[in-house]
């Protein structure tokens, strides 16, 4: 088949660094390429060339067989070529309400009228809406939506354009196992109208689900092409990575004494309360679909909301943050979810984000002590594996895997005595995961370290104890070692009770 959109030695340089270096891309018309890349390999370069928000150095881009030279994303999308990236924020206009963010681009788009009408609007998204099976209230503020509500505004928008190509950028890294089922059926019926789709994902499920084509992107070039009735997944990843790598192996080991616990936690209004303890030196990690709590557990412990009841303990002491600052001077740390929004400072260079939260511990009389600063953040950056020149690189110029891992940097810089994680493998390539859990599961001793995840296979690689959360409570609590998956399986569906192994 003949392909509908081509890229043909693509190249993008910024300063002395070739980022791109002659990729040839195929997209044909009815097939989802996946793109698979380890963190700084290009793919978010490749995708802002792609939509005009950067200019090649060299190469070209056909669609339809025409020069495809888009100067912004506005041209691009009205060309046919239509991206939902991977930071949701991009998607959406988060002080506008769900109906005009699903027509914003006719809004302002070429022809569009002068004047602005409610009513017009309204009947022009619930159309979209339907679509695409999204089910939200459509005067809701986007700000107050949830992200993977957010995330499927970002989609309902983007499908609105009747794309002929159509690139997602990790789509459903906040959704649901019910929102990415609804969204594949989606792309099953762009797929039978012709629709060429470029989808990029580390999430071998998702991959399994859809994959007619798999192409591997490794410092800049293409490293691979998978196609056939039997695509080689294991060759696809180590393709990517440029070398063979097995399944991690965790040599479980048992708590030391206590840090934290709590009694009768309740941290909803009418679910179950749950108890829990941590103990230093052991990884900890909290499964579950997306929505049971994971994230609310989180932000109890670090003091951004109150319990509804029960009582907590850290070190034998009671431990009621009244906010996140308060959390903090105890040692409680947290690796927020959305590090778009409550992580990172795009401005700020590396070493100025790492040290955010401690800058009094980091100065004397009012002095800011720089040298500590950069120190401390070379120390995470060799840690970690962050790909970076220096650590004054600004964060805006990291690829997202790498400015995770500059967060998770930001918390090992200093002693806790309890380290939450809340998703952070989220967006995150293979390689660049393995090195955050061997930095976790190597710095564990001397904290407690508590770890939510979707992804079972994130828990096993990383835990040394896994609890299963449903409904805002615990229901489950295994040792890794020889799991029963059926029941673990059973309880994140919300069909068993408590069990310990």
């Amino acid at each position: 088949m003949t392909a509908v959109f081509r890229i043909d030695g693509l190249r993008k340089a910024f300063g002395p660094i070739q980022v791109l270096d002659g990729v040839d891309l195929r997209l044909r018309s009815g097939e989802v390429t996946v793109l698979m890349g380890a963190n700084g390999a290009g793919k978010s370069t490749l995708v802002r060339t792609v939509t005009g928000l950067y200019r090649p150095d060299s190469g070209t881009i056909t669609l339809a067989g025409k020069p495809f030279t888009p100067a912004t994303p506005a041209e691009a999308i009205r060309a046919g070529v239509v991206t939902v990236h991977q930071n949701i924020n991009d998607g959406v206009a988060a002080d506008l309400d769900v109906a005009t963010n699903l027509v914003l681009d006719r809004l302002t788009g070429r022809g569009a009228s002068v004047f602005f009408n409610p009513y017009r609007i309204r009947k022009q998204a619930r159309v979209v809406a339907e679509a695409m099976g999204l089910s939200l209230d459509l005067s809701a503020q986007v700000s107050d939506l949830s992200l993977a509500d957010r995330q499927m505004v970002a989609i309902a928008r983007a499908m609105a354009h009747k794309p002929r190509v159509l690139i997602l950028d990790e789509p459903t890294s906040s959704l649901s196992s019910a929102e990415a089922d609804r969204l594949f059926a989606l792309l099953d019926r762009l797929r039978a109208d012709g629709v060429a789709i470029l989808y990029i994902s580390h999430r071998m499920s998702d991959i399994r689900r859809l994959a007619d084509t798999i192409v591997t992107l490794r410092d800049g070039r293409i490293s691979g092409v998978f196609e056939g009735p039997e695509l080689d997944y294991k060759g696809a990843v180590d393709a990517m990575l440029g070398r063979a790598i097995g399944h991690g192996h965790v040599d479980v080991r048992d708590g030391g004494a206590e840090v934290f616990s709590a009694t009768d936690l309740q941290i909803a209004p009418g679910k179950k309360p749950f108890s829990l303890s941590l103990r230093e030196g052991e990884i900890v990690a909290v499964t579950g679909l997306v929505g049971v709590g994971k994230t609310v557990l989180a932000e109890t412990l670090f003091g951004a909301r109150r319990p509804h009841g029960g009582q907590m303990m850290l070190e034998g002491r009671a431990y009621a943050p009244k906010n996140p600052g308060a959390a903090i001077g105890s040692g409680v740390f947290l690796v927020a979810k959305d590090r778009a929004v409550s992580g990172i400072v795009p401005d700020f260079n590396i070493y100025e984000n790492i040290s955010l939260p401690f800058l009094k511990r980091l100065s004397s009389f009012g002095i800011m002590s720089r040298s500590r600063e950069k120190a401390q953040a070379r120390d995470q950056i060799s840690g970690l594996n962050v790909v970076c020149r220096t650590e004054r690189d600004a964060m805006q110029t990291l690829s997202g895997g790498n400015q995770q891992k500059v967060m998770v940097g930001r918390w090992l810089s200093h002693d806790a005595r309890l380290l939450i994680l809340d998703e952070p493998f989220q967006g995150v390539d293979i390689a660049a995961r393995r090195d955050i859990a061997s930095t976790l599961r190597q710095s564990a001793g001397g904290r407690a370290t508590l770890v939510f995840l979707t992804e079972l296979d994130e828990a096993f690689e990383i835990a040394d104890r896994i609890l299963v959360m449903s409904e805002h409570t615990i229901v489950g609590e295994h040792r890794n070692l020889e799991v029963d998956l059926d029941t673990l399986l059973a309880q994140i569906a919300g069909r068993l009770e408590m069990v310990s192994q």
